[in-house]
């Protein structure tokens, strides 16, 4: 299992960055999971749209999903995906349409959101969404994903990917301290967890951790390897890299753009 990271800033981008999305890959197959703002041009950097076969959103922040608009209109509009010969493409009978998974209630929020300018099936006719709920277990291509509710401002679910082939990621999405993903993420090869805050929120309200706090979770979930994300390009790398090594007690890596990790 190859992944990539496409982006891992925070709420806002870095400069020239993309927020949350990463590129799952295995043989033939790719499955994108989350698609924040800016993702869509950092995954056409390195792989073709229209082959992805799957995009997996982990909550209905905008962050994690605004960039399904541009995918969107690209799957509607591109020259390759017309019925007829346009502009040096011969026409399709079956355009590219890949499969959306989101939690519930997601299909109204799109609709929300989109119909702001008037073209509310828009992600819809784009891609084919399935709606999920913690207790489903899916199977895409050769992932398999499992699903675990953590806390966060809205509803949000960490997501294990495993395939064919053994391995294992744990993704934390966004979420404040919690047992339930230590419990989720034990033993897993990879942990890909966020690691926002240089310190909790000010107003008391928990909706994400501080790099001390996800190398806790890390050390405390067994994992075999942990790198930290959903950070700015405004937070010191070395602090952070430094807190999450001594709640870990092992080495940790710091996401970054293009950044391959293999298991």
């Amino acid at each position: 299992m190859r992944i990539t990271v496409l982006g891992k800033s925070p709420a806002w981008q870095d400069a020239g960055g993309a927020c949350s999305g990463y590129l799952i890959e295995e043989g033939d197959h790719a499955l994108l999971l989350d698609c924040g703002n800016g993702v869509f041009s950092k995954l056409r950097e390195r792989r073709d749209y229209v082959d992805i076969d799957a995009v997996l959103i982990s909550h209905l922040h905008a962050d994690h999903i605004l960039d399904l608009v541009p995918f969107s209109y690209a799957l509607t509009y591109a020259p390759r995906q017309q019925p007829v010969a346009v502009g040096g493409w011969p026409g399709t009978s079956h355009p590219a349409r890949p499969l959306l998974y989101a939690p519930s209630g997601a299909g109204d929020l799109f609709r929300a959101l989109v119909a702001c300018w008037g073209n509310e099936d828009l992600i819809e006719r784009a891609f084919e969404l399935q709606e999920y709920d913690m207790p489903d277990e899916l199977t895409i291509g050769p992932f398999r994903a499992r699903f675990c509710e953590v806390p966060h401002y809205t509803e949000t679910f960490a997501v294990e990917i495993s395939s064919d082939s053994g391995a294992r990621l744990t993704y934390s999405a966004d979420c404040s301290p919690n047992d339930e993903l230590v419990t989720f993420a034990a033993g897993t090869e990879l942990l890909l967890i966020e690691a926002t805050l240089p310190r909790p929120e000010r107003t008391g309200m928990r909706g994400h951790l501080t790099p001390r706090e996800a190398g806790d979770h890390g050390r405390r979930a067994g994992a075999q390897r942990l790198v930290i994300t959903h950070f700015s390009d405004e937070l010191d790398p070395e602090w952070a890299c430094a807190e999450a090594c001594e709640a870990f007690g092992s080495p940790v890596e710091l996401a970054a753009e293009g950044a391959v990790y293999t298991i």
